[in-house]
C-alpha cells in the first residue's frame, strides 16, 4: 500500500513538570514549543491532568495563542475538561484515562465499557469543530467501540510493547508489536485515522513508525528526558530522522 506522511507530536507536560517541582516561570513549557516547532516537530500535544501536577490552563490557552503547530488538548472526559477544551477551541482533543495515584498514563481509555459516558463528550467537541481522538489499547472491542463513537482518530497505546522492549525478550516484543500493527490495520480499514503513542524512544519507534497505516506519533517523557544530555533541538531532530528512515524503507 502507499505510505502515508508521518506526523510526529511532541508531547511538552515534563517541560511543566520541571518547572513546577520549584515553582516561577522557568522553564517556560510554550517556549519548548516554539523550540520543537523551528526544528520539526508536526504538532504539540499536552494534558492538562485534573491535578495540574504538569500543565496549568494558562499554559494551554498560551499554546493555543502563541503556537502555529497544531495543538492536541490530552484530557481525562470530565465535565471540568470539557469546559476548558472549548473555551482553548485547540486543533485536537484526544480522551485519555486519569487516575490521580498513577504516575503516567496506565492502559488506554475503555470506551468499550464507558461508551454511554464518553459518547457525549465527544459529541459536544465535535459539534464544536474540535477533531476528537480516544487513546486506547490495541484491542478489537476497543476499537469498535471507537467506531461506533463517531470519533474520527484513534491513539493506540504503545505502553505494552515499550514494557516489551525494555525486558528484551523477543517473544514478547513481536507479540505487543503485532497486537499495534494489527488494531492499526483494523482500525484503518473502518475509516479511522491512527495515531501512536506511549514509552517510543530512539531504540523502539523505527517497527511502529513502519506502519503504514499509523500517521502520528505521539512522543513526550522520552524527548525530555533525553534533552538533558542532547539538547531539544536535537533529540527532536534524531527523532524525526528515525521515523522518516523507517517510514521510507531505509532499516524495514
Amino acid at each position: 500500500m502507499t505510505k502515508k506522511p508521518l506526523r510526529l507530536g511532541v508531547n511538552i507536560d515534563h517541560v511543566a513538570t520541571i518547572r513546577n517541582a520549584r515553582g516561577g516561570p522557568h522553564p517556560d513549557p510554550v517556549r519548548a514549543a516554539e523550540l520543537v516547532a523551528s526544528v520539526g516537530a508536526d504538532g504539540i500535544t499536552a494534558h492538562l491532568r485534573g491535578d495540574r501536577r504538569h500543565m496549568l490552563d494558562d499554559d494551554m490557552r498560551r499554546l493555543q495563542n502563541e503556537i502555529d503547530l497544531p495543538l492536541n488538548f490530552e484530557m481525562a472526559a470530565t465535565a471540568e475538561m470539557l469546559k476548558i477544551c472549548l473555551e482553548v477551541r485547540p486543533h485536537a482533543a484526544c480522551l485519555v484515562p486519569e487516575n490521580r495515584e498513577e504516575r503516567t498514563t496506565e492502559g488506554g481509555l475503555d470506551v468499550a465499557g464507558q461508551h454511554n459516558f464518553i459518547a457525549p463528550v465527544v459529541r459536544e467537541l465535535m459539534d464544536a469543530g474540535i477533531r476528537v481522538s480516544l487513546f486506547i489499547d490495541p484491542e478489537t472491542p476497543q476499537i469498535e467501540a471507537a467506531k461506533s463513537l463517531g470519533a474520527p482518530v484513534i491513539e493506540i497505546h504503545t505502553g505494552a510493547y515499550y514494557e516489551a522492549t525494555a525486558s528484551t525478550t523477543p517473544d514478547r516484543i513481536q507479540a505487543e508489536f503485532d497486537k499495534i500493527k494489527s488494531s492499526a490495520e483494523l482500525a484503518d480499514s473502518l475509516g479511522l485515522e491512527v495515531h501512536a503513542g506511549h514509552g517510543l524512544t530512539f531504540h523502539n519507534v523505527q517497527p511502529v513508525a513502519a506502519i503504514p497505516q499509523i500517521v502520528e506519533l505521539n512522543i513526550g517523557h522520552f524527548l525530555i528526558g533525553e534533552s538533558v544530555f542532547m539538547g531539544l533541538a536535537e533529540v527532536v531532530k534524531q527523532m524525526k530522522r528515525l521515523m522518516q528512515d523507517a517510514r521510507t524503507g531505509g532499516m524495514y
